[in-house]
């Protein structure tokens, strides 16, 4: 059964590229791309680009419409769905103004790989969130052990997260000079972390806690006066494997590496939630957190606004919009109070008011 063909595979080579450079999309979003084309071409029986017939589109849609995860039993997320369709419609879009496939493919061609409306709108529907509470997250410090040096880097990590507000990507490429505590500063350079966008900005840390703070530095001191590490030397250094005397790998204390990726810190983070009886929150949803504790905090459009260069937006919306929603429970906690606060103004504009209609309007507004 063909696995590939050869021409497609120096089409894509060129695709990518052009995505690499031209139009400056991350390794990931480009291993992505490279998943659903492939996808599709398994489907299409690797037929060669050149030959695309909108019959084709149709039935890969119908592929991913049917298809049944062999795992879970469950069909593809329209999210997922919508996400292949739009990979491939770019890609044939590129393809209809390459130099041997303009007399083969149109522009139009490409639109038979677009997610219908309905289905987009269910892609693109925004759900709530699972977001940690201070209280929440402060009880996993608790219940996080201490006694060694991975132990001690796992509770600090979590710690710094909730105190910078950091992406777990950037926090694992910061180095220990990247942190001025006298200052209580983070500097997320670009030249050195991996922020999103690569944008350079100082993050203040945030008002969560003296507690929260005490770990990192008890953390920071451990690193430099015990462990001996540098300016240099990462913050939240990879853990050291080495092969043991039973001839498997092992942990083997922390090396002197940063972690190539986020994944260890997503690790992390999934354990500690279940050691403390909670479910899994991500490191990223702690800005969600910061956010739904600056909205509680912040008094004046001056304080928002800073709160929000904190997390790294140059725009106060982006805030709002990406990370601003309000929980269900804090809803339905407002809409209760407006409803009170109407229901006494009515009474105090009633001409008779009764000592019953009065003490209901009270007891409403106060939550008793």
């Amino acid at each position: 059964m063909r696995k590939h063909h050869p021409e497609n595979e120096r089409t894509k080579r060129r695709y990518f590229e052009y995505l690499k450079h031209a139009k400056q999309l991350s390794e990931a979003s480009i291993d992505q791309t490279a998943a659903a084309i492939a996808d599709f071409e398994a489907v299409t029986n690797y037929r060669d680009f050149r030959k695309f017939r909108i019959e084709l589109a149709q039935k890969y849609r119908r592929h991913l419409d049917e298809y049944i995860n062999p795992k879970t039993g469950n069909p593809l997320a329209k999210a997922t769905i919508s996400s292949r369709l739009m990979i491939l419609k770019a890609f044939f879009e590129w393809l209809a103004g390459q130099h041997g496939f303009r007399s083969r493919l149109t522009y139009s061609d490409a639109m038979y790989f677009r997610p219908s409306a309905n289905d987009e709108r269910i892609a693109k529907a925004v759900r709530e969130k699972r977001v940690a509470t201070i209280e929440q997250i402060q009880q996993v410090l608790h219940f996080m052990p201490t006694g060694t040096d991975i132990e001690k880097r796992n509770r600090a990590l979590i710690a710094f997260t909730l105190l910078s507000g950091a992406r777990d990507n950037a926090i694992a490429s910061l180095s220990v000079k990247h942190i001025d505590f006298e200052r209580r500063t983070v500097a997320q350079d670009a030249r050195d972390v991996r922020t999103k966008n690569r944008k350079t900005f100082t993050t203040w840390f945030f008002p969560v806690g003296a507690d929260v703070e005490t770990i990192m530095s008890d953390w920071i001191a451990h690193l430099t006066n015990n462990l001996g590490f540098g300016p240099e030397d990462p913050l939240f250094p990879a853990t050291r494997v080495t092969v043991g005397t039973n001839g498997c790998f092992g942990r083997d204390g922390l090396d002197r590496k940063h972690w190539k990726n986020a994944a260890p810190i997503r690790k992390v983070f999934k354990a500690a939630f279940e050691q403390a009886g909670l479910s899994y929150i991500n490191p990223h949803s702690f800005r969600d957190t910061l956010v739904a504790l600056g909205e509680q905090v912040c008094t004046t459009p001056e304080e928002f606004k800073a709160w929000s260069q904190n997390l790294g937006h140059e725009h106060v919306l982006t805030t709002f919009t990406s990370y601003g929603a309000v929980a269900s429970n804090r809803q339905a906690h407002i809409l209760h109070h407006l409803r009170a606060k109407r229901e006494l103004a009515s009474v105090s504009v009633s001409s008779t008011p009764t000592a019953e209609t009065i003490a209901k309007a009270v007891a409403l507004l106060t939550g008793a």
